[in-house]
């Protein structure tokens, strides 16, 4: 289940192995597990999970992999620096996400998705086949539709992007999807497009003008298309945060 479906549903995995992975990088990444400790040892992290030590060397071997922490001979399990988290894989975007949104984090995130997505979009245009075309004025078609709730437009707006990084031809590209959702869940939960016609309407324009660039192999036209989705969709978001800051701030002087 990713990070888009997690949030539209708000059902997590339940498997033991997972609830460890998922209590022990959510402390790591919210920094209630503070960046260069040492974890506790296999005993206490066993009873205090209640699971096997098998499960749990699992677990720290999933956490390892995503370099949330670093295992030593006869020193223990260190929390590593943030600096080497891979922010690319979907778990450790989901527990930012879980830790607080703020307008830094969306920023830093609209600037991997422009760096990568305008790119996906120009080689699209160059790659695709008719197929991949027909297929993506499918997607789009899907837009267009002033029923959506919140998550049905995320999840078009979701398999519209992944389809441009799959024609891409690329696998980088596909392989970085987990920014785009993240972001699409970010938006799902702050500033929905869904909130009124004229949002969804301008949705589905600007999602159109990405697939008549790309049909009509203008590699120009598709990263500027591209990159204009990136940039409004960021705005609401960051403008929806400016808005509920500033509606606390007049609650507390008021």
């Amino acid at each position: 289940m990713g990070l888009l479906e997690t949030t539209i549903s708000g059902r997590k995995r339940r498997s033991n192995h997972a609830h460890v992975v998922a209590e022990l990088g959510r402390g790591i990444v919210s920094g209630s597990i503070p960046e260069g400790s040492l974890l506790p040892g296999d005993t206490e992290m066993s009873a205090r999970f209640g699971v096997s030590r098998t499960v749990l060397r699992e677990a720290m071997k999933t956490l390892a992999a995503k370099r949330l922490v670093e295992a030593k001979a006869k020193v223990g399990t260190r929390v590593l620096d943030r600096s080497t988290w891979n922010f690319f894989d979907s778990d450790v975007l989901g527990w930012r996400f879980e830790a607080g949104l703020d307008s830094e984090f969306i920023e830093h995130l609209a600037e991997m998705r422009l760096a990568l997505e305008p790119a996906a979009a120009a080689a699209a245009a160059v790659r695709a086949t008719s197929d991949d075309i027909v297929a993506l004025y499918a997607i789009a078609a899907k837009f267009d539709d002033l029923s959506h709730s919140p998550g049905s437009i995320a999840q078009v707006d979701l398999e519209f992007h992944v389809a441009i990084a799959r024609m891409s031809g690329n696998p980088f590209m596909r392989s970085a999807s987990a920014l785009i959702e993240a972001a699409l869940a970010i938006s799902f939960q702050l500033s929905s497009p869904a909130a009124s016609p004229e949002t969804i309407d301008e949705v589905a324009s600007n999602h159109l003008r990405i697939a008549h660039a790309i049909a009509s192999r203008d590699p120009v036209k598709a990263e500027t298309a591209m990159r204009h989705v990136i940039d409004v969709g960021r705005d609401r978001i960051v403008n929806s945060i400016a808005h509920a800051e500033q509606q606390i701030s007049q609650l507390i002087q008021s």
